[in-house]
């Protein structure tokens, strides 16, 4: 595949990896651009939501970013990042049946040496068949993206908090609720402390958890990551690598959001590959994971993407019901790879 360096005004070519039939990726975490390829995709006519569930709580998801950045920037190695990590492990300890904390330090591009917590709640833990949902927790930085503050940190309500918002809020409903399947809510710290021009920068914390997982062996069914999940009109297309290995847990998804009343934000189309967290996964551990992530066709990812603007005012309590509800209603419907 391609990588492709973010530039306003035109998309740079920076080196060709083989691997794959030629198209052109983009770093959710540090590359955009306005170029893309988009292709028409159609999911199943069959009604698949057999199990009606309306437990999902926005309001509770929005809390839930409120918190987040209640403690501040969340970039590894400050007190507010540590102070977070712990709130987010208690949470998950609330909910879960078990929780695991990876705690271990890595070096970034620049050469500094970071914590990493990695932070994981699971429910039926000793269930064989598994169902993984992720999100990165910490935040960026620099906003590199904004004119204005290119040196300031990153609020990441939406890049970060709002993936980890919604699956909170899931790991609540979860607790109340009987499954067939085993589920865990990874958080993945670590991801968005990159530059593009340094090859797999981003991306540090799912990187050591695929490499060694908090179970030695551990294996999933299926995996979705949660990527910028909070947005005004957010519009989640299918990202180019997910479709290479997880085409029918896409089409299970979109139809779900569809038969709910959410195809204004899951759109059946496809775009080009983004590098994320869940390539890292499925290269590394083999679980094929998709990347549910807000990229408009036309303009990239959305304005407040690696600006000072991805505050509060970047989150709409709409689009957290419709990822949301999707997901619960995923889980209570699932694809046949996660029937025992």
């Amino acid at each position: 595949m391609i990588r492709a360096k973010r530039n306003k005004n035109h998309l740079r070519i920076n080196n060709i990896i083989t691997g794959f039939i030629l198209t052109i990726a983009f770093f959710s975490c540090g590359d955009n651009s306005k170029t893309t390829t988009t292709t028409t995709t159609t999911t199943s006519n069959l009604k698949v939501i057999k199990v009606i569930r309306n437990e999902f709580n926005p309001d509770s998801a929005y809390k839930n970013i409120e918190t987040q950045l209640y403690f501040g920037y969340r970039i590894p190695g400050t007190k507010e990042h540590k102070q977070c990590s712990e709130w987010l492990l208690q949470t998950l300890k609330k909910n879960c049946d078990t929780t695991y904390l990876q705690a271990t330090t890595t070096e970034t591009f620049d050469g500094s040496i970071i914590p990493v917590y990695n932070i994981l709640g699971s429910f039926n833990p000793n269930a064989e068949k598994r169902l993984l949902l992720a999100s990165h927790w910490d935040s960026r930085p620099y906003a590199d993206e904004d004119d204005s503050h290119p040196n300031k940190p990153v609020p990441g309500a939406n890049d970060g908090g709002s993936g980890v918002g919604i699956l909170l809020e899931l790991s609540r409903v979860l607790k109340e609720s009987e499954i067939d399947f085993g589920i865990d809510i990874l958080f993945f710290d670590a991801e968005d402390l990159g530059k593009s021009q340094y090859p797999n920068s981003f991306c540090l914390g799912s990187q050591i958890w695929s490499k060694t997982p908090h179970i030695v062996g551990y294996k999933a069914d299926v995996g979705i990551l949660l990527d910028m999940v909070g947005g005004a009109n957010a519009e989640f297309y299918w990202e180019g690598n997910s479709s290479q290995w997880g085409y029918n847990t896409l089409a299970h998804i979109w139809t779900i959001a569809q038969e709910l009343g959410h195809g204004n934000n899951f759109l059946t189309k496809s775009t080009a590959p983004i590098i994320d967290d869940h390539i890292y996964v499925q290269k590394f551990s083999g679980i094929p994971m998709i990347d549910i992530i807000d990229y408009n066709s036309q303009d990239g990812f959305a304005d407040h993407w690696h600006t000072v603007d991805d505050d509060l005012n970047a989150i709409d309590k709409n689009t957290l019901h419709a990822v949301g509800s999707t997901l619960e209603h995923f889980i209570f419907n699932p694809t046949s790879d996660l029937k025992q």
